[in-house]
């Protein structure tokens, strides 16, 4: 590839206009071809496939007609209270049978009234009944059969099946099987009856292509190519796609050809199962009309690509006569002279790209006024920057400085005995220290919470009696990572203002808890407490940035930074009764880890 972009980019302008001009033109000439080629043999598909499916629809409603026959002297059978009498009654002797026989002609007169039907025999569990070819021992062997189980359960719906009459030297007949329940006797009989297959194939063989009717179990029944009837409908299609219980048109082989298979379903009144009617429209015949008119094509594009190669050639001639000249004068420009003035004759893209590219000269010129003028500026800003940081160095107060005076106020207090004194500096010390060397990495919530317990230590000192505090911290939880002042300011919070109004007896609890993936913290008081309203205008403010307070360390500040880091549904919880106290919570995700 690379190769080939190399040539044709070392090749004139003219060359490349006549190769890109004839690409140009081949390529939608083989692609319109392509297409009309693909819409006639799609065309004369679809309306081979609606024709048909037109043909099965006939078909279909034909059949179901047929069937229709088949259900209604079932239903009669089901109902005919002689029929349940006549099984249900335990015979003495075969005399009574061959009479009970005799007066029963529901069988006979069905087979007459409706030639749809072939024959109908019923198989019944009565060891006193004679079998006389309609009524028939329910014995193991038909107990076994796939179609008496069907309809043993089929709760007497009706099953289509494709099964051989033992009364007709086992040929097979497409049946419908249905068992019937006599529940005052407590028994039940199956009855069998043969659709006429001869009426069927005058159906079938009024269509002129391939059809087939096939059961449930994709056995084909009917057919109008008898090489068909009896096999199963993967042994004669054979395709990638899924045959059975599919409704549509595949594509796929039939005897060696490549075909069209559209398929339908009809699911009978009252049936527990469907058939498949399956149509074959072999693609010889779909496509016969459609080639003669590819042909054509073929010749018609040919001739246009002739005239399109000369047109072609004359064309690029002049176009690529004036595209050198701007060419040659673009160089001119590149090697550095921004004053020369670009001029092409003509209105046309060529004449405009002229004028455009004198109008970029001059904006480059102006861009490099302009860089100039920035850099400059530039140099100016950087060095007013480097003195402003030279002043904020020199304002600077060192910290240890402060530091060291509060030891040595705490080892005087130490020295004169005012051991609490010296505790509360030394406390407030340690404070002061950790605050200063905050910064925005995490910290391990061990640390934090020292800085909690400094804290807590100075107000005790200042409060006295007034304040107690507890610290309940899961020990796993210690070494879990935090934010740095991120439960300090709750603790400040509950003390100022949840034991403001105490007068004795208050108390902060820190509680943290490791749960499944979440890291809980929760600082609760005895204090005063906070009303609803209040709550809800809290939790307004809390995703209010007031950059007017310096981002001091508060509860707006602890929130932004939980919901920051950790999303909106870690930010801070406040639970609160008046009169009961106060319970600030917040959780993260044991992930936070991840963020140091």
């Amino acid at each position: 590839m690379k190769y080939f972009i190399k040539k044709f980019n070392d090749r004139n302008i003219h060359s490349k206009l006549v190769f890109s001009f004839f690409v140009a033109v081949i390529i939608p000439l083989l692609i319109v071809g392509f297409y009309l080629t693909h819409e006639l043999r799609t065309k004369a598909l679809n309306d081979a496939i609606t024709e048909s499916a037109a043909n099965i629809e006939r078909v279909k409603k034909r059949t179901a007609e047929t069937l229709e026959s088949a259900i209604y002297v079932a239903n009669n059978l089901t109902l005919d209270q002689q029929l349940k009498e006549l099984v249900n009654t335990r015979y003495t002797t075969r005399q009574q049978v061959v009479e009970a026989y005799r007066g029963y002609t529901a069988f006979k007169t069905s087979l007459n009234n409706f030639n749809e039907l072939s024959n109908i025999r019923l198989y019944v569990d009565n060891p006193t009944m004679l079998n006389n070819w309609e009524f028939m021992p329910a014995d193991d062997s038909i107990k076994n059969t796939f179609w008496y189980k069907s309809a043993d359960k089929a709760n007497g719906l009706n099953g289509w099946f494709y099964m051989p009459d033992e009364t007709k030297k086992s040929r097979k007949y497409l049946s419908l099987v249905r068992k019937i329940n006599y529940f005052d006797y407590k028994t039940s009989t199956t009855l069998v009856i043969d659709v006429n297959t001869d009426n069927l194939n005058t159906i079938l063989n009024q269509e002129s292509s391939p059809i087939m009717i096939v059961d449930d179990n994709n056995n084909v029944v009917v057919s109008n190519r008898k090489s068909f009837i009896g096999k199963k409908l993967d042994h004669i299609i054979k395709t990638d796609q899924r045959l059975i219980g599919n409704k549509g048109s595949i594509r796929g082989k039939v005897n060696g050809q490549q075909s069209e298979i559209v398929v339908d379903l009809l699911l009978p009144d009252t049936s527990l199962n469907e058939l498949k009617f399956v149509s074959v429209i072999p693609n010889d015949t779909i496509l016969a009309d459609a080639n003669s008119f590819v042909y054509l094509g073929v010749t018609v594009i040919f001739i246009s690509l002739v005239i399109a190669v000369i047109l072609i050639y004359l064309f690029s001639q002049l176009i690529s006569h004036r595209i050198v000249t701007l060419s040659n004068q673009i160089n001119v420009v590149a090697e550095g002279n921004l004053d020369e003035v670009i001029h092409v004759e003509g209105s046309d893209e060529i004449g405009l790209l002229s004028n455009r590219l004198n109008r970029m000269v001059r904006n480059i010129k102006d861009l490099i006024t302009e860089l100039e003028k920035m850099h400059l500026e530039k140099n100016i800003l950087e060095k007013r920057q480097q003195e402003m940081k030279l002043k904020m160095m020199a304002s600077q107060i060192n910290p240890h400085f402060l530091f060291n005076a509060l030891e040595s106020i705490r080892m005087k207090a130490h020295i004169k005995g005012e051991k609490e004194i010296s505790s509360v500096v030394k406390q407030l010390g340690k404070l002061m220290r950790k605050s200063i060397e905050v910064s925005a990495e995490m910290i391990y919530l061990k640390k934090e919470i020292e800085m909690v317990v400094s804290y807590l230590e100075i107000q005790k000192f200042r409060y006295e009696d007034r304040l107690e505090y507890e610290l309940d911290i899961d020990p796993v939880s210690e070494s879990l990572f935090i934010h740095p002042l991120i439960i300090q300011p709750l603790v400040e919070n509950a003390v100022i203002h949840g034991l403001e109004d105490k007068g004795k007896g208050g108390r902060v609890c820190v509680i943290t808890r490791v749960l499944e993936n979440h890291l809980q913290v929760r600082v609760k008081d005895n204090g005063t407490g906070i009303s609803k309203e209040k709550i809800e205008a809290i939790h307004r403010t809390l995703n209010n940035i007031d950059d007017s307070k310096e981002n001091r360390i508060g509860l707006m500040n602890v929130h932004q930074r939980l919901c920051l880091t950790f999303g909106n549904s870690s930010g801070l919880v406040i639970e609160s009764e008046v009169g009961k106290g106060t319970c600030i919570s917040f959780s993260i995700p044991k992930g936070g880890n991840e963020y140091v």
